[in-house]
């Protein structure tokens, strides 16, 4: 088995190939690290991953691990397109300049709003379950790990607190499914762009830095960077 470490604005990941990861061992080897990307298979410019969370469960899309997947199959292969498969769904990423990669994230299913243990929130689908929540960012710490198991959310769910801050702009700080707070989220940006303004291009600030998210038609295109951890 093969690894690297990688970050997405300090979100990291472990990247292995030539393994078969189960539960436990891909627990073991997310320790101090916000998960792993296992790479299933991997030919010319398309690849399959699992995205694993440092508890043993596995994500449904992760938009900072698929663009990481995405760098690291740009880098062994020298495409500038490559195509990510997790699960069913397909993400197509393009290089951009520097460490940016840009992922065509697909469709977003924006729900009413709920009234949930007291707390209003917007569930937001994009290929893996969110619930966004408009008030102060630092309300994460409290509000995350409650509603993350809350029995609304059978398959528990990813939590964003955020804020308006102008038009197109989102200050906003996410409380990860089976990780707990991080610095970023790729699906949380495209979750809170979503529940925020709906349509157009949306810039969304967390801890970590800026994500970039256009929605257009019901689906999302995101930009970021993905990096390789170099050793000291």
């Amino acid at each position: 088995m093969r690894s690297s470490k990688w970050h997405a604005l300090g979100n990291t990941y472990l990247l292995v190939t030539g393994g078969e990861l189960t539960p436990e061992r891909a627990a073991d080897l997310a320790r101090e690290t916000d998960g792993v990307v296992e790479v299933l298979r991997a030919e010319d410019a398309e690849a399959e991953v699992a995205i694993w969370n440092p508890d043993g469960s596995q994500a449904e899309l992760s938009g900072n691990g698929v663009r990481i997947a995405a760098r690291w199959l740009a880098d062994e292969t020298g495409a500038e397109v490559v195509r990510i498969h997790v699960g069913p769904r397909e993400v197509v990423a393009r290089m951009l300049g520097g460490p940016e990669v840009e992922t065509d994230m697909g469709r977003v299913v924006v729900s009413p709003p709920e009234l949930v243990d007291g707390v209003e929130l917007i569930p937001v689908d994009v290929g893996n379950p969110h619930a966004v929540i408009l008030g102060d960012p630092s309300d994460v710490i409290t509000l995350g790990p409650r509603l993350e198991i809350h029995p609304r959310f059978p398959s528990r769910t990813n939590v964003q607190v955020a804020r308006v801050d102008a038009p197109g702009q989102v200050t906003a700080r996410v409380w990860e499914r089976g990780v707990g707070e991080t610095s970023a989220s790729g699906t949380s940006a495209v979750a809170v762009a979503a529940a925020t303004h709906g349509e157009g291009e949306v810039v969304v600030s967390f801890p970590g830095g800026d994500l970039a998210v256009r929605l257009a038609g019901g689906r999302a295109t995101l930009v970021g960077p993905a990096e390789r951890v170099l050793d000291p």
